[in-house]
């Protein structure tokens, strides 16, 4: 069984050009915790943006692709990394404060209308059939539901999931911080065990049979449902989750010291075109590009998406209340 644990943590993409004799060299960064699923969905990026640079400029390019764990871009990208596509965008901040380069104001331009060139969100895998009957957040917190997902003080893709079930708590017709708190508090109070990271928890899930609901990014469930057997696992779509988005920079400074400028900006604006957009929605992301959406609409049922500056503030605001030390979600560990 290939298992979907991942979430965008951590993937190095090296991009080697050749020119003749030189070599100049372009490296870029995604995160994910290990090589799947983005990483597939990035090896079909990068062949696509490999036979299209030829075309343009009659360069060849090699992509050769690597990993890493949690905590290394900031020093990767110190050492020379030009391309950051980052699952928190709080992790902009960090470059920021943590090395000497800058990032580009490439959003909202003309060929990048977003920092995100496709999106995802939060759904709940169950077994065929539904027998527990999930439909929405709220049947997360019955008493004969056991929710599966990994400890969001060591995931990035459960604090995903964390702050999606807050905010549909938040959003809820008088809902209010403190009644927020309470649906969170009672949802993991029906997690049985937290796992300390991503790696074992869909296997928890599918090989050992453990929970009735596991909370996974849409991709990831589609990709898991593709796998692991539609006779076995169903996705449920809730009425709201979060928009989750990954962002792309450009670290200026390494640009300029390689000359690295014109590849770097291709590849990212690559990301947004159709033939790039089409590649996402194969992968089970969803597109940018209003044509991708609408070819893969049927894979991906309408729901209402709120992002994270909308209820949270910020990213930074976000992880700073809920997932430092002593934050609220400490709280409900303790509590």
């Amino acid at each position: 069984m290939r298992s979907y644990r991942s979430r965008l943590i951590l993937a190095i993409l090296v991009i080697l050009l050749s020119l003749g004799a030189a070599v100049a060299a372009l490296h870029s960064i995604s995160y994910t915790s290990r090589p799947d699923p983005a990483w597939e969905m990035y090896e079909d990026f990068n062949k696509a943006f490999g036979r299209h640079w030829k075309a343009r400029s009659g360069v060849a390019i090699t992509v050769e692709k690597a990993h890493s764990t949690v905590g290394v871009p900031i020093h990767a990208v110190i050492d020379g990394l030009e391309v950051v596509m980052l699952a928190l965008s709080y992790d902009v901040d960090a470059l920021k404060k943590s090395s000497k380069f800058t990032l580009p104001g490439w959003r909202a331009s003309a060929s990048v209308p977003q920092n995100s060139p496709y999106t995802s969100t939060i759904v709940f895998l169950v077994r065929k059939g539904n027998p527990k009957e999930v439909g929405d957040w709220n049947d997360l917190v019955r008493p004969d539901v056991e929710v599966i997902t990994p400890n969001p003080k060591t995931s990035v893709e459960a604090r995903w999931s964390y702050l999606a079930a807050w905010g549909y708590a938040f959003k809820q017709h008088g809902g209010s911080e403190t009644s927020a708190l309470e649906f969170v508090k009672k949802l993991f109070a029906n997690v049985k065990a937290l796992d300390a990271g991503t790696h074992n928890f869909l296997s928890t899930f599918a090989e050992r049979g453990m929970g009735d609901v596991l909370l996974a990014w849409e991709n990831e469930a589609h990709l898991a449902v593709r796998e692991l057997g539609e006779d076995k696992f169903e996705i449920v779509t809730p009425s709201i989750s979060i928009l989750a988005e990954p962002t792309v920079s450009v670290v200026d400074n390494v640009l300029e010291q390689n000359g690295a400028r014109d590849v770097a900006k291709a590849y990212i604006d690559y990301l947004y075109t159709t033939k790039a957009q089409d590649i996402a929605g194969r992968h089970y992301y969803r597109p940018r590009d209003e044509k991708m959406a609408v070819k893969y609409a049927r894979q991906f049922p309408s729901l209402n998406l709120f992002t994270i500056d909308e209820v949270f503030g910020s990213w930074k605001e976000a992880q700073h209340a809920h997932f430092d030390k002593g934050g609220t979600f400490d709280q409900i560990q303790t509590n």
